[in-house]
Order: C-alpha cells, then structure tokens, then sequence
C-alpha cells in the first residue's frame, strides 16, 4: 500500500514537536527529521494555522503543541468507555500503596501510558500520560508481552531493538523470553530499576471479556533495598485481577 509522502511527513512533525515541550524551530525539524525546509514549512504552517501546534514568536519562531491536537488526544482517550469505568478503582489503589499508579496499553512495540493516578505525597516519575517506553524493559510491557498470543508476542519480539538503559536493562531476547515465562507463572512482572536507576515497579496484565489483553497496571517507586517487591507484585496481581472482572473478564489468571 502507497502511504502519501506528506501526510507522512506531517505525522512525523506531530511526534517531534509533541516531544519538545520548550518548542522546537524549524530549522531543528528539519535537521531531525531530514526534510526539505520549504516542504518543513507549508507543512508547519498549516498546522499553526489550524491549532494542531502553536507559534512562539521570539528571535526564532519555536513551535509547539496545540490545543487542536490536545483535544483531539483528549477524545481518544474519553472514547475509550473502560477508562472511565477503571479510573476510580486505580485513584484508591494509588492511595492504598503511597505509590503512583499507571494504566497503560501496547503500541507496537513500546508501552503507551494512558492513566496516572498519584498518592497525597507523590515520588516524582519522569513517565507521564501519553509517554512511551520499550516493552522489554518495563514491568507493563513484560505483563502485557507475556500473556499476549504467542504468535503475535514473536512478531513483537522480531521489531525489539534492545537498548542498555541501565545496568539492570534486558539486553537479549533469550533473557527476556526467560523472563517472561516467569512472569507467566507468577502473574506479575518487575521492572528492576532497568528503565531508571533509581526506580522499580510492578507491573500485572488486565484482560479484557474475551480473555486478550486489554492493558496492564503497575506500581512505581524509588528503589528500596528493603522493599518486598514480590509482596507488592502480589498486591498489583490482585488488582489487575479485580479490574479485569470490571471489564467483563471471567476466566482465570
């Protein structure tokens, strides 16, 4: 199938700048994105003039996101009926562990995070709504990895380029594929301090009626040595397990 080249070209300058909350000029998407200034700027042009991004005139003119793509976002997000229906159940975990709570989905090969819910006294995360990081190195991306459809979990594991973040990172798919098997057999996943140094979470999926899938949820903390992860996986694994029932899910995990 022929994608069109400009609408292509407009997608990829959506992703940049939604990446740049300090703006971003048009030289530098033309560098990062390898585009021909003058296609760059009819296409960024167009998009200021309809709210997708915004203008900041200085110096340099710096571009960032719009309202118009915000909204959109929003309504994504507002269409998906289950969020709603497991927003609350996750707000009174947050407050029942002290820790930040996420609801997030698989694109591709990356963990997208559509749901943040924090405590009074919140440990500060650099992950947000609407973040991506890679699916092996996460505790929502190996709990929605390993109970997905083994065919489709190979094809997924085929477009994994392993990157060490830290020295705790997964760095081979034969590591991860053993991993995964134990998250199976325990119905949680870890990620131990593999994303940040400093950070550890538990991660357990959610199914949806038909028994796929739908997402997962995990706990993130600061890294204490004290810290019984495998308790607190437990816990993670009994929400999971309780908002599944939720979304309609009644089979066993």
């Amino acid at each position: 199938m022929k994608l069109n080249r400009t609408t292509l070209r407009t997608i990829q300058i959506l992703k940049l700048v939604s990446k740049r909350p300090d703006g971003i000029t048009l030289d530098e998407i033309c560098q990062e994105l390898d585009l021909p200034k003058t296609s760059a700027y009819d296409i960024v042009v167009t998009l200021v003039e309809t709210g997708m991004i915004l203008v900041s005139r200085g110096q340099k003119q710096r571009y960032r996101i719009g309202l118009t793509a915000y909204r959109i976002g929003v309504s994504y997000t507002n269409n998906l009926d289950y969020i709603r229906t497991i927003e609350p159940v996750l707000k009174i975990f947050s407050r029942e562990v002290g820790k930040t709570v996420f609801f997030g989905v698989r694109s591709d090969d990356e963990i997208v995070y559509l749901c943040k819910f924090e405590p009074e006294n919140p440990i500060i995360t650099t992950a947000t709504v609407g973040t991506r990081n890679p699916i092996y190195c996460t505790s929502l991306g190996k709990a929605i990895l390993a109970f997905t459809e083994e065919e489709e979990r190979e094809k997924v594991l085929d477009k994994i380029v392993f990157s060490k973040k830290t020295e705790q990172t997964i760095t081979t798919r034969a590591a991860l594929k053993k991993e995964l098997e134990q998250v199976q057999k325990k119905g949680y996943a870890l990620d131990a301090r593999e994303v940040e140094e400093h950070m550890e979470c538990v991660g357990a999926p959610v199914f949806n009626r038909d028994g796929e899938v739908l997402g997962a949820i995990s706990v993130s903390s600061l890294y204490k040595p004290t810290e019984d992860y495998e308790t607190l996986g437990r816990a993670v694994r009994e929400k999971a397990r309780e908002v599944s029932k939720l979304m309609g899910f009644l089979g066993k995990i």
